[in-house]
This record gives C-alpha cells, structure tokens and sequence, in this order.
C-alpha cells in the first residue's frame, strides 16, 4: 500500500515524498487510516523506530485547524530529548501548512514558554510535569484539544509519571481522541487505558518490526581487563553509533579513555545539565560525533538517521532494555550492527534475555580469541549455582568412626 490510499491530502503528500518516504511501514499502514475516518480511542503497540511519530502526526497534521490560534493536539512524551525530536518531526511533516508546533519541557526557563503559548500554538509536544505546570498557571489551555497522545506509555510510567498524566487527563475536554502508543503492554498501561479510554482500537505490528529485522546482532565473550581492546577492534568499522553503559560514571570514563586515543566520542548521562545534554545531541545528530556513550536513561527516545552501531558495553539488565538499545540502529530498512560484550559468567544471563526477546544472537569471531581458562571457571561457578538453586545447598555429611 502507498501514502496516497491512506487518505492524505495531496499537500501533506507532497510534505512526505520530500521527506523520502516512499511507502508506509506496518504501524502507518494501520494507523493513518483509523484515525482519518474514525472517532475512536486507539492503543498502539510499537517500538520506537518503527515510524510511529508519523502514523499519528499526518492524521493530525490534517486535523489542526490554522486558522484557529489554539493548542488542538498535545502529544507527551517521557523525556525531553523526545519531546524535541518528535516535534521536529511534525515541522518537517508539515510542508506548506502554516501550523505551530512547540515543545515545552522542564530544565528550561518558563517564560519564554509562556510567552510561546500565549501567541497561539497548534500543537504542544512536552513531559508530563511541565505540561503540568502551565495547565495550573493557566499558561496552557486545553479546550480545543482534538488529539491527545501519549508517546512510550510504557516508560513514562516506569518513571514515575502517572500522576501527573491522570492530572493532565482530567484537564482534558471530554470529545478528544486519545492515542497510546507503548512498546510493551503491562498491566499498569492497560489500566490506564482502561480508565481514560473509550473503547479503544488496537494495533500491534508484528514481532519482526519490534526487534528490527535489519539488525545483525553479536555477542563477544571476553574477559573485563580486555573489554576495551575489542571495543576498539570494532570501531575499525565503519562506526556511526551508541555505546551502552550502565552507569553515568563508566560513562565518563569510557568518554575519557577514547578521546585520548583520538576517538570522536561524547558521554550523554543524567548528570549533565539539559542545555550539554542537548548541545552533545545535536552534534551526534548531524555527525559532528560518531561516537555517542550514554547510559539508557540519557538515551532513551533517541531517533537518529543512519547510526550504523549499538555496542551493549554493559549487559542490558532484560528484554526490553536490550531491544530498546538495539533498536537505535536498523531503522526505516536501514542495516545495523548490534554487539554485546559479556564477561565471563554473564551467558547465561544474556541466553536468557535474548529468549525473552526473541531474538537470535550469533557469536562473533572475536569470540575464538577468549582464552578456556578465562572461560571455565566461570562456567563451573554458573552451575554450581544453577544446582543450588534447583536442588538447595549440599549437606556435607561426617562419616561415623566406629571404634
């Protein structure tokens, strides 16, 4: 199926075609139509990467009245990065129609924001407590709000939002369209749905599309003194891409350790105040910096074209951590390249996330290279624990002398 039996009209064809869209993925296919002709509530099941901004940013690119100078749609997402980067979506989607979009966030001062809102703006893109906070200064009215949307669901409540999205829910007028769009579907979603929606359509595209399919994923074993030595076999590569820490500090220190051997690289952590963190975005954005090392918080929500590389430096804690990482890259058909580095002692947890992600990782030939000795000792150490577990702690037992 092409854009144009979606229902569009020819202007916003025109704005996608430059865009270099030459047909819909499977959450666009699904979604443009729904939302063009219907009246109901909509829950989508979507990954980040999969084009999901554009299923509901067409629909409403088409919906906003310009000549009315007020907010008609307000989407709200987890972070700030996002909340830019789905805003500068919809401007490019846009084409020739005169609509205002802006985004509002914390970490930033409020009032230009305000002085934003108060000039009329269509469309609001922003997080949960700053939105929050000009609906009770009175800064931000809702009562044209045709498009209410809430971009990664999922993770806004792993964060702690929830409050602040049932406040915002209550502020809303009553004849709206609600969208939810989430890459996992826990109970605390649905509930949430449950209460706010009204009988809502649902759409989950195919596995395939939630671990990108264009994705070539790896593991290395190595030992921890070696780490650094076969990350940088792999940035000989042809590398545009994310490294995955766990932790802000190794973050720093893995930022450090390759600026001094020459590398192009930039740390992305919570510790940095908003306005680094966005300075240290937009120079991996426009290829500034090929190499990006950022913790999952920091990274979360990240879109950008061509990154040829993930690189998990730390083991992702489970299955949604390790698609989130990995769906950095392969994006929109493009190839990727995933490659996990384990320590010895860390198969058998990482075997278990890759299952509960459905996903195949092959081993990568740097792998030959891990000496048995580094290797079995470890393994050992995983069954005794294994046997322990499964069976409890064995009884030594004293033989009896018998005198």
């Amino acid at each position: 199926m092409s854009f144009e039996k979606l229902g569009l009209s020819e202007a916003t064809l025109v704005a996608v075609r430059k865009k270099g869209f030459s047909k819909p993925t499977d959450i666009q296919r699904e979604v443009i139509p729904l939302l063009m002709s219907g009246k109901r509530d909509l829950i989508g099941q979507s990954q980040t990467g999969t084009g999901k901004t554009a299923a509901f940013a067409l629909p409403i690119i088409e919906t906003v009245d310009p000549k009315v100078k007020s907010v008609q749609a307000m989407i709200i997402t987890p972070t700030r990065e996002l909340a830019l980067q789905v805003a500068d979506e919809i401007k490019s989607l846009r084409g020739e129609k005169r609509i205002y979009v802006y985004a509002i966030y914390g970490g930033q001062p409020i009032g230009p924001q305000i002085k934003a809102l108060s000039k009329g703006v269509h469309v609001i893109v922003g997080t949960p407590g700053r939105i929050l906070d000009h609906i009770r200064r009175g800064t931000l009215k809702l009562d044209d709000v045709k498009f209410f949307v809430l971009d990664e669901a999922d993770r806004m409540l792993d964060m702690g939002f929830q409050e602040d999205i049932e406040a915002i829910f209550k502020e809303l007028p009553e004849e709206k369209k609600t969208l939810m769009f989430s890459a996992t579907m826990p109970m605390d979603v649905l509930l949430l749905a449950k209460k706010y929606m009204k009988d809502p359509e649902i759409v989950i595209v195919s596995r395939d599309e939630l671990v990108p399919g264009e994705v070539e994923q790896e593991y290395v074993e190595v030992p921890r003194g070696r780490k650094y030595r076969v990350l940088k076999e792999i940035l000989k590569e042809d590398f545009y891409g994310i490294i995955f820490c766990q932790t802000k500090r190794e973050t720093r220190e893995l930022e450090s350790r390759l600026r001094g051997d020459g590398y192009q690289a930039e740390a992305l952590n919570g510790d940095m105040s908003q306005a680094a963190r966005e300075r240290t975005f937009r120079r991996f954005k426009e290829g500034r910096t090929k190499i990006l090392v950022a913790t999952d918080v920091a990274a979360r929500g990240l879109d950008v074209t061509g990154i040829t590389h993930v690189i998990n430096y730390s083991i992702p804690m489970n299955s949604e951590q390790y698609i989130h990482r990995i769906g950095r890259t392969g994006r929109m058909g493009k190839k990727g390249k995933a490659v996990t580095l384990l320590q010895p002692g860390e198969f058998r947890r990482f075997r278990y996330i890759a299952k509960q992600a459905g996903v195949e990782v092959r081993k990568s030939k740097i792998s030959t290279d891990l000496i048995p000795s580094y290797r079995d000792p470890f393994r050992n150490e995983e069954l005794e624990r294994e046997y322990r577990q499964r069976w409890g702690r064995k009884k030594n037992h004293r033989r009896q002398s018998s005198f």
